[in-house]
């Protein structure tokens, strides 16, 4: 057995609240989104996981969340590393833009296979395949060594970063990854053998509500 790591999507945002594209924009949480945080942290200090670092993106809202979890965790001093690598899937031309709006702009199948589908990207933006293009060499680059090593590693980011990484952990399809939804402040717990595959998978939650 290796080391053991923790995945943690962010709270509910402002924007997430107004249904509008998010991608690389800074938005901070909504209380809902700090209650769903310190929610993931009680879980995990429930668990009983003492980490040795944690990892988080350059955005504010999984910045919060990782610090809202070490807090519970009694850890909120611990080292952490910021890294844009982590950031959601930039959606280029329709941040900021209301999701019903976009719909009435470019149509419902459109929008519909721009936030879905593997490898069809948003105009200026990014498709989830672009986005595992990042984020996969920093997890085996800069994350992966901690866990080998045998530490609890912590990483909190977002929705589209997160998936692309579990299509990895869970060897999931570029189809199957399509129906992958992770829910907002629900850690997912990683135990790794030393080859890097996954020995098991605890989720300290209710994924159900996931979108």
């Amino acid at each position: 057995m290796s080391g053991t790591l923790v995945l943690v999507r962010h709270g509910q945002s402002d924007w997430n609240l107004q249904n509008l594209f998010t991608g690389w924009r800074d938005p901070d949480l909504t209380e809902l989104g700090v209650d769903e945080a310190k929610a993931g942290g009680k879980a995990l200090a429930d668990y009983g996981i003492k980490f040795d670092i944690a990892f988080t993106s350059a955005l504010v809202r999984a910045q919060r969340t990782c610090q809202f979890v070490l807090d519970a965790v009694g850890q909120s001093s611990l080292e952490t590393i910021r890294d844009q690598a982590l950031n959601e899937r930039d959606y280029g031309d329709l941040s900021g833009l209301n999701k019903d709006d976009a719909r009435k702009k470019w149509g419902e199948e459109q929008v519909h296979i721009w936030r879905r589908s593997y490898d069809v990207p948003p105009p200026g933006g990014e498709s989830l395949r672009d986005t595992g293009a990042r984020v996969w060499p920093y997890y085996l680059t800069d994350i992966l060594p901690h866990v080998l090593s045998g530490e609890k590693v912590l990483v909190a980011a977002h929705g589209n970063s997160l998936r692309s990484l579990v299509m990895v952990l869970d060897r999931l399809t570029k189809e199957e990854v399509l129906n992958l939804n992770l829910a907002t402040g629900v850690p997912m717990v990683y135990k790794l053998k030393a080859d890097s595959t996954v020995a098991s998978k605890e989720v300290l939650g209710d994924m159900s509500g996931a979108h």
